[in-house]
C-alpha cells in the first residue's frame, strides 16, 4: 500500500510545500485535525477584493496531505472562494471515482487517483481544502 500511495508525482508536490509558513497578520486562521489518522494542518489567508492574495500553511500531517497543501499553494492564489470549494468538490469525486473536468491549472489533482482505493486516507487529502475553505468563510465574515 505505501509504495502505491506514495508515488514520486506526491513525493515530489509535497517536498516542494509551496505555501509553508506562516503569514504576518492574516485574515483568518483555521486549523483542522484528521483524528483518524493524526493529521493537523493550519491555514492562514489574505484576500483583496474577494480573492485569496495570500496564503501559508503548516503541517503536522502525512505526505497525502502536504501534497494537497501544497498543489493548493501553487494554484490557490488569484481565486475566489467558490473556485476553492468547486475544485475540492472534484478532488472528492475523484477519490470516489468518478471522472470529472479540472482546470488545467489543478491537473495535478490527478496525482491523487491512486488515493482512491483507500477510503482511510480520503480526508488526509481533502484536509488542506477544507481548512482554507473555512478560513475563507471566516475571512469573508469578518470583512
Amino acid at each position: 500500500m505505501i509504495d502505491e500511495l506514495y508515488q514520486k508525482n506526491l513525493l515530489r508536490l509535497a517536498a516542494n510545500a509551496v505555501g509553508d509558513g506562516t503569514l504576518e497578520n492574516p485574515d483568518a486562521t483555521e486549523t483542522l485535525d484528521n483524528p483518524t489518522c493524526g493529521d493537523r494542518i493550519t491555514m492562514q489567508v489574505k484576500l483583496e477584493d474577494g480573492r485569496i492574495s495570500d496564503l501559508n500553511h503548516q503541517n503536522r500531517s502525512c505526505v497525502l496531505c502536504q501534497a494537497a497543501a501544497s498543489l493548493i499553494g501553487e494554484n490557490a492564489v488569484g481565486r475566489e472562494a467558490s473556485e476553492i470549494s468547486r475544485t475540492r468538490d472534484n478532488l472528492q469525486s475523484m477519490l470516489q471515482g468518478e471522472t470529472v473536468q479540472v482546470k488545467p491549472e489543478w491537473k495535478k489533482l490527478e496525482f491523487f487517483n491512486v488515493v482512491s482505493a483507500h477510503k482511510s486516507r480520503h480526508n488526509c487529502v481533502l484536509l488542506p481544502f477544507d481548512a482554507l475553505i473555512k478560513a475563507l468563510e471566516t475571512a469573508k465574515t469578518k470583512a
